[in-house]
């Protein structure tokens, strides 16, 4: 522990601050995070500022309101939906006698309490290594005392020198063993791209049913709950799409407004797979009355990781949840229901197109040549089966170019055109 900080609880009151002329972050989403993080909110206070006050960020009118609120409601924590310095946080936490959590803070508890995987666990620690190093800068009183100790530190070496040394120690060790993960990472992915396997990633807001989604399309069991940053570890699991055959989809860590930048740095190697993806699936709660500004978001988001320029699929997802006339304002868009299982026969055929299946072509198997029929309906490219006179089988096929050149590739195997059809994609 690098400072000393007041207990705290489970119950807490929830300050929402909106500073004028800025993006602020939502109040309702602060208080998903806190109940993903399992914090009761027992009273929500809201206050507007044009600058923040230089000792507590709020004014001191506003201090004795919470301090209030905390007793009535015999909270022992205070959630701020915003970023104090150090010196701040330290002085609302001696005024109110009380542990005070910010935003990024609750995000990285979070965090570290989904991570279920070693790379996931190092990215979390990364993330919150970095972040107390920028909490020893003008924080904590007691870091400006000179410490002595054998082998801790240098001649007239203070506290907050010292922590700062360890803290960077730790952080250059965490990062080499998160590179050795990447190099694996990047391992297994050229290995995919020699297979010739397409990789599609789901993006989107948190908790706009990712995960759902995902089970329903690779029957998975991927966690899955209603709750924001459900999933924080990648999964990636094999399924057949007709016309392709086999793609890799892959379920990624939910985005949401303000995301600290030093979580964003932390999972820039998970983040990675969604920038080397060949299709993107956007994912959007079209429950959500937000759903419109949560799009806007994931897109600067996808523009910060450098994954704007990745072709992409619009998916609104919880269609069970809206009315037949909500679901009219969707008639342009690709409508699904992961909870209900409607729409993925309708979603596989677009994730074929916007991976490039042709029109459909005429494959010709010679007799006996039974393993390249099965492995034709293996790949779900079948649409149509006719016997021929001379005891061949005459297969209509629907197929993206890596499928048609490995049917060509194949011996005695005759493809052409469907009469009628054309090419395309």
């Amino acid at each position: 522990m690098l400072f000393e900080r007041p207990e705290a609880g489970r119950r807490a009151v929830l300050l929402h601050i909106e500073m004028q002329g800025r993006e602020n972050p939502e109040r309702g989403e602060f208080a998903e995070l806190a109940y993903s993080a399992q914090i009761t909110v027992v009273d929500t206070l809201t206050v507007r500022r044009d600058v923040p006050h230089p000792k507590w960020f709020v004014g001191s009118g506003k201090v004795d309101e919470l301090s209030q609120a905390l007793r009535v409601a015999g909270a022992d924590l205070v959630l701020i939906n915003h970023d104090l310095s150090p010196g701040q946080q330290r002085n609302l936490e001696q005024a109110l006698d009380s542990r005070l959590i910010t935003r990024t803070e609750l995000i990285l508890t979070i965090f570290a309490d989904r991570a279920r995987s070693h790379e996931g666990q190092l990215q979390v620690e990364l993330a919150q290594l970095k972040h107390a190093q920028t909490r020893l800068v003008r924080g904590w009183t007691h870091l400006d005392r000179q410490k002595g100790g054998i082998g801790l530190r240098g001649a007239g070496e203070k506290q907050i020198e010292l922590d700062q040394r360890l803290l960077g120690e730790r952080v250059k060790a965490t990062e080499r063993r998160l590179l050795d993960v990447q190099r694996r990472r990047e391992q297994n992915r050229r290995q995919k791209k020699r297979q010739g396997v397409p990789t599609v990633s789901f993006v989107g807001y948190t908790n706009a049913g990712k995960s759902s989604l995902f089970n329903a399309l690779t029957n998975a069991a991927v966690y899955a709950e209603d709750l924001l940053f459900a999933t924080l570890d990648p999964t990636s699991r094999r399924v057949t799409v007709p016309g392709t055959g086999e793609i890799v989809l892959t379920d990624t860590v939910g985005f949401v407004s303000a995301l600290p930048p030093t979580l964003v740095e932390a999972f820039k190697a998970t983040l990675e797979e969604v920038v080397r993806s060949d299709l993107l699936l956007h994912i959007v709660d079209a429950a959500d009355p937000h759903w419109r500004h949560r799009i806007g978001q994931v897109e600067e988001v996808l523009k910060e990781i450098g994954a704007q320029e990745v072709r992409s699929l619009l998916v609104m997802n919880k269609a069970d949840l809206l009315s037949k006339d909500e679901q009219a304002q969707f008639k342009d868009a690709l409508l699904v229901s992961a909870t209900e299982g409607t729409g993925m026969t309708e979603l596989l055929g677009q994730i074929a197109t916007a991976l490039g299946v042709h029109a459909p072509h005429c494959v010709k198997v010679p007799v006996g040549d039974g393993e390249t029929r099965a492995w034709l309906y293996r790949s779900g490219a079948v649409l149509d089966e006719t016997l021929l006179t001379d005891g061949s089988v005459k297969l209509t096929v629907q197929a993206d170019d890596r499928l048609l050149g490995q049917i060509r590739q194949r011996h005695n195997i005759e493809l052409e055109v469907r009469a009628g059809s054309h090419v395309g994609t």
